[in-house]
């Protein structure tokens, strides 16, 4: 039986339809430019409120103000020294904040988000490229992710310093405390290291050159450990930017004087 179309002997029937996709292909970059879009608002407007970062009964101390290195911090809350001068355009956290956005603006992830919803590049499966040309990650700035290991090193930095910050809240003025503070912020904390260390540059680092598993035991388990979470690597890159916002959040209510810490003990 032949095969040939009315176009031609082996050639593609010419369709005159962008796409032949009859579901809601834009609904997931809109919904994804959305959120993407508050929460940058969001974050933004509160690294420059330069107030309502700090609970100092508590020493809750909110992820987008930490480290603290601005001369106009809280003195309890800058554990590492301040050098920065206190000008309101100079983020009280301007060493550490540069470092994440890179990290997550060079994810895997995060980049499969962006192109297909900002740039539709594509905007979805059998969904035309909107652009004409690709140049890849070739050129300026794009070739810029290709440095994504590196602000993966920094992405570990800080979340010892956040994890640090989770221990050092369990305080009240008393002594040993805990409050709902500290459930919110220790729970932020484990998913960002589990975020973190889901990445595929941390994958290729436990066991990405090894060309004999058996020969190295423990970097094998490793390996399995971060290919386990990096399957939910998307899902994690979700869930930590809702627990970033809320942790922020309490805190900033806590600090502000909105609600009591709900206190467990102490």
């Amino acid at each position: 039986m032949s095969t040939s179309t009315t176009t031609g002997e082996g050639r593609r029937a010419s369709i005159p339809a962008r796409t032949l996709r009859t579901d809601r292909w834009w609904f997931a970059p809109l919904l994804t430019v959305t959120l993407l879009v508050l929460w940058v608002g969001y974050a933004t407007v509160r690294v420059f409120m330069q107030k309502w970062y700090f609970v100092s009964d508590y020493h809750y101390l909110t992820p987008f103000y930490s480290p603290c290195f601005s001369k106009g911090c809280v003195p309890d809350s800058a554990e590492f020294g301040t050098f920065l001068p206190d000008h309101w355009f100079i983020p009280f956290a301007a060493i550490t904040l540069p470092f994440l956005g890179l990290f997550r603006l060079t994810c895997y992830y995060y980049r499969r988000a962006y192109y297909r919803s900002f740039w539709l590049s594509p905007p979805a499966c059998a969904v035309p490229d909107a652009h004409k040309t690709y140049t890849g990650e070739t050129r300026f700035p794009l070739i810029i992710q290709n440095s994504h290991r590196y602000f993966f090193y920094a992405a570990v930095l800080i979340s010892l310093i956040n994890t640090y910050d989770a221990v050092i809240a369990f305080q009240s003025p008393s002594g040993f405390g805990f409050g709902l503070g500290n459930v919110i912020m220790v729970a932020n904390v484990v998913l960002l290291w589990a975020y973190t260390v889901s990445c595929h540059s941390c994958r290729h680092i436990t066991g990405g050159r090894l060309k004999h598993f058996s020969r190295h035991p423990l970097r094998y388990r490793m390996w399995g450990l971060v290919s386990k979470l990096n399957a939910k690597h998307m899902q994690l890159a979700w869930t930590t930017l809702g627990t970033l916002l809320v942790t922020d959040f309490y805190v900033m209510s806590v600090s502000a004087g909105w609600i009591s810490d709900l206190r467990f003990v102490g």
